[in-house]
């Protein structure tokens, strides 16, 4: 009988079990129930989530909403939830599904969003955190529609933003990971979140961190939300900007540079954090200064008023930075001043520290070198592109190049003035190595392949100060070598390039060297017929390129293909009256280079990865110690890209044709199909002038008959003149004549009208008198009966409110003595009807006790009295009543009379059936029979 007790209980699977909490969880009432249900879920969540999410995903997500006032129960929950958003790896239901079908079940209603940010409103850690990390998750799965349930909730983002004053880090660091994922893509949550004082809030943490040398990747992170904020959002820019946060940016740039730190040795990690960091803020910084966006002028006044241009130059020269991090400052400083008229001109007249020289010692306050001779920047630029050969430092010289460019872009004074400097530093010799002139016509040759970006970056701050400006160009072109009254040949700037870059060739040198000099020919000769015909001064020169181009073992299909377009563009803007004519070129690039290899070149140019993918290309240093694969410059890219076409078909024109060009608003060249057109013309205008001739002498024989046809009309109409004359002047006098004898008609009238008139005034005058008269006295009339009336009324009034008065008060003694008399009378009725009710009591017990010996015949009777007693226990349930309402109306006591009545007629006929029974009756009944009637009497008194 015991051998049940010992045997193992069935074990339940994982699914049974999961199940069973489920149900328990939704059905369960008592909130410790529920709780340990949730506990044993979240046992599971981590192996089996898909099983627990599709039993217990509503019932714990309505949880949330039941018991959110338990920040246990609360916090198990979220625990739970954020365990099937995150499972094992290693499990057989893991997949990313499941968080997709989460996030779904959160988002598809908008309350459940709500929920979660409603717990960020509570003080509990726990609550705050898991809220936090699971809109995380959410967003994450379902990035579109998260966002826009956090948009609609209400103060849905005011919320997140005001967790960044949590003093809790772990709290404020989630709700600062959720705003950094919830903004990079919406601009309504963005302007939200900058409404919301996030910008004083991000500030205040990076200071809280340590600032950008000393934070961790909490500072990052910060400057990473401010990105969100501020990229390609103009209002949020300018508020910004408007509530004074550029001079916070300002003194971070500072900091950068002003660590403080001295010699003291940092972590590698921490150095690195600390580089994140200042590439974040130089990233933010850049953010204001896109070109040609709204706001963009204003943001770069703003940033040179507050010192970030500044700053940001100082980091860029300081000996401490990274490489990297100064190529990033160089290049914010060449976004803030480009395009900008004013900043341009006020550019150079800052210093920075000298790149060329070093401090013996240094500051450990400020942490720049002391003893560094200050430099201008332009000055400083140009040791930095031209004079520093690392090849670690490539990015540095290119931001320094970039930062040359800005300073005269777009802007030709500053353009011509810089290049003015140029040439005369050329023609002093002073600073040789610094001057991009020199660099180019005065190379040294051992240098070259140590430093071939040295020639680089010569001839592109040179491509940019000739390029599509035709002064420049002819100021460019005036710099000679070589001293005539020595005896020496003198030779052209452009002679003098071309010659080094011939020689280059030669000796096959660096190609980016090449590449410079091609870019700097080709923008410098394209529609400039001065300097074509300079170049074409020197024949030798086209028989080196043509050479180059049809080169079997050429090392660079780059140098074969700017070859080929140099002399396209030599070809197309030359003249008849070239050096070589147009003609006798054409014929050389055909017969040297041939039409097919040139447009070859041309096109493996065009489809080299270097030109066609350039703007995919990052154009920096690798990092592996190599020479960067960087040989073009980015305009000169957009300009090859744009006019290839054309440079293409020129080859294919015929050398009768020229192409005109217009300099400074003069046309140079010859179109020979300007030159067919207008003579055509002139042949078209002596026909139609022979036309015109013949034309006019047959219209000259026409106006002879017209003239001799107008004098006969003029005698004729002369006559007819005269009699018309005579006849108006007849009808002029007789009508002077009427005229005379209608005014002196008129006078008259007039004159009896006035009189009239003063007749009638003097009448109207009488009669407006008497009526106003009339008037008056109606008026007093009035007056006095209306008076009378008014007293008749009042005393009218008067005597009504009193006969008012009168017949209240007589209705208020009338109730009175109603109310007084009505009482009365109740009492009286009730005391009379008690003891009516004792004295039949009493007979009717006596008539009981005589009915005993006649059992049978008083059956009937003692029916009828057991009625009698249920009608009377009616009638006393209805006395009490009655009792219990002793204010009620007459109408009430009417209806109990009327009870009475038939009371009393019922027991009429009882004592007219005892006396057909034989029964005697006293006579006490009869008297109470007269009472009832007294009482009739004295009630109908009452009524």
């Amino acid at each position: 009988m015991f051998s049940n007790i010992t045997s193992a209980p069935a074990k339940q699977s994982v699914s049974e079990t999961i199940t069973i909490l489920s149900g328990r969880l939704s059905s369960a009432t008592l909130l410790e129930d529920r709780r340990a249900a949730i506990l044993g879920l979240r046992s599971f969540a981590k192996e089996y989530p898909a099983s627990v999410a599709s039993g217990a995903l509503r019932s714990l997500i309505g949880s949330l909403s039941k018991d959110g006032e338990d920040v246990d129960t609360v916090k198990v929950v979220l625990e739970t939830l954020l365990m099937l958003f995150s499972p094992n790896q290693d499990s057989p239901e893991a997949s990313e599904e499941i968080a997709l079908w989460l996030a779904d079940e959160f988002t598809q209603r908008q309350e459940n969003i709500t929920l979660l940010l409603d717990f960020l409103e509570t003080n509990d850690f726990y609550s705050r955190l898991y809220s936090l990390q699971l809109l995380l998750a959410i967003l994450s799965a379902r990035t579109e529609r998260t966002e826009i349930c956090v948009f609609t909730a209400p103060l849905g983002i005011s919320r997140l933003v005001a967790a960044l004053d949590d003093r809790r880090e772990a709290v404020r660091n989630e709700a600062l990971t959720l705003l950094t994922y919830l903004t990079p893509s919406s601009p309504d949550i963005q302007k939200l979140v900058a409404f919301s004082n996030i910008f004083g809030r991000v500030f205040s943490i990076v200071a809280a961190e340590g600032g950008l040398s000393e934070g961790d990747r909490i500072v990052e992170d910060c400057l990473i939300l401010l990105a969100n904020l501020l990229r390609l959002n103009p209002s949020n820019q300018s508020l910004f900007r408007e509530e004074g946060y550029i001079p916070q940016l300002a003194r971070l740039v500072e900091s950068t540079y002003h660590s403080g730190k001295g010699e003291e040795e940092i972590a590698h990690w921490a150095q690195e954090q600390s580089n994140r960091n200042i590439y974040a803020l130089i990233a933010v910084i850049r953010l204001f200064l896109v070109p040609g966006a709204v706001g963009t002028s204003q943001n770069q006044a703003a940033f040179w008023q507050h010192g970030v241009l500044y700053h940001a130059l100082q980091l860029a020269f300081s000996h401490d930075a990274e490489m990297s991090i100064r190529a990033e400052a160089l290049t914010t400083c060449a976004d803030i001043i480009r395009d900008n008229a004013k900043l341009q001109e006020t550019f150079a007249q800052l210093q920075v520290p000298s790149v060329l020289e070093t401090a013996p010692t240094t500051n450990g306050q400020n942490g720049k070198a002391n003893g560094v001779p200050a430099v201008y920047v332009i000055d400083g630029l140009l040791d930095l592109t031209l004079s520093v050969p690392a090849t670690q430092a490539f990015d540095l010289r290119l931001a320094a190049c970039q930062c040359i460019k800005a300073y005269f872009f777009n802007h030709p004074d500053v353009r011509l003035h810089f290049l003015r400097r140029a040439i005369d530093g050329h023609a002093s010799g002073v600073d040789e190595t610094a001057n991009v002139l020199t660099t180019l016509l005065r190379p040294a040759n051992d240098s070259a392949p140590m430093d071939p970006y040295r020639h680089w970056f010569a001839a592109v701050i040179t491509f940019h100060l000739v390029f599509e400006n035709a002064e420049a160009k002819a100021l460019a072109m005036s710099v000679t070598e070589g001293d005539a009254e020595s005896g020496e040949e003198v030779v052209t700037s452009i002679q003098t390039i071309t010659a080094h870059l011939v020689s280059g060739l030669a000796r096959a040198d660096d190609d980016r060297i090449s590449v410079g000099y091609l870019m700097l020919l080709i923008g410098w000769l394209f529609e400039d017929l001065d300097g074509v015909n300079d170049f074409l001064g020197e024949g030798s020169n086209i028989q080196a390129l043509a050479q180059e181009v049809v080169r079997h073992n050429a090392s660079s299909v780059l140098v074969q293909g700017l070859c080929a377009m140099i002399l396209g563009v030599v070809y197309e803007f030359s003249t008849k009256d070239s050096p070589i004519s147009r003609s006798t070129l054409h014929s050389v690039l055909t017969s040297r280079m041939g039409r097919d290899k040139y447009i070859d070149s041309l096109t493996k140019l065009r489809s080299h990865p270097f030109m066609r993918n350039f703007e995919v290309i990052p154009q920096k240093s690798d990092g592996t110690g190599n020479q960067p694969d960087v040989y073009f410059d980015t305009t000169f890219v957009d300009f090859f890209k744009d006019n290839y076409s054309r440079i293409v078909r020129a080859i294919d024109r015929d050398p009768g044709i020229e192409i005109p060009v217009v300099t400074n608003g003069v046309q140079k060249g010859v179109s020979r199909e300007l030159v067919d057109s207008l003579r055509s013309q002139v042949d078209e205008k002596e026909r139609a002038l022979q036309a015109a001739l013949v034309d006019m002498a047959s219209l000259e024989g026409k106006l002879g008959q017209e003239q001799a046809d107008h004098r006969r009309t003029k005698e004729a109409s002369a006559a007819d003149l005269a009699r018309i004359k005579s006849v108006n002047e007849a009808i002029q006098r007789n009508h002077e004549e009427e005229i005379k004898k209608i005014e002196t008609q008129q006078r008259s009238k007039d004159e009896a009208h006035q009189k009239q008139l003063e007749t009638i005034r003097e009448e109207a005058k009488n009669a407006t008198q008497a009526i106003h008269d009339e008037h008056a006295a109606k008026e007093a009339e009035l007056q006095r009966q209306l008076d009378y009336v008014r007293k008749t009324t009042e005393a009218e009034v008067v005597r009504i409110q009193r006969r008012s008065e009168a017949e209240k008060a007589d209705l208020r003694a009338t109730i009175s003595r109603l109310e007084v008399d009505l009482m009365k009378a109740n009492r009286a009725k009730t005391e009379e009807l008690h003891a009516a009710q004792e004295e039949f009591t009493a007979k009717l017990s006596a008539e009981q006790s005589k009915s005993k010996t006649a059992d049978e015949r008083c059956s009937e009777l003692q029916k009828q009295l057991s009625q009698k007693d249920d009608e009377l226990e009616e009638s006393r349930a209805q006395l009490e009543e009655k009792e219990e309402q002793k204010s009620a109306t007459q109408a009430e006591l009417d209806d109990l009379l009327m009870v009475f009545g038939d009371l009393e007629e019922k027991v009429e006929k009882y004592k007219k059936r005892l006396i057909e029974l034989g029964e005697t009756v006293s006579d006490g009944e009869d008297n109470e029979d007269d009472d009832d009637d007294d009482e009739d009497a004295v009630d109908d008194d009452v009524d």
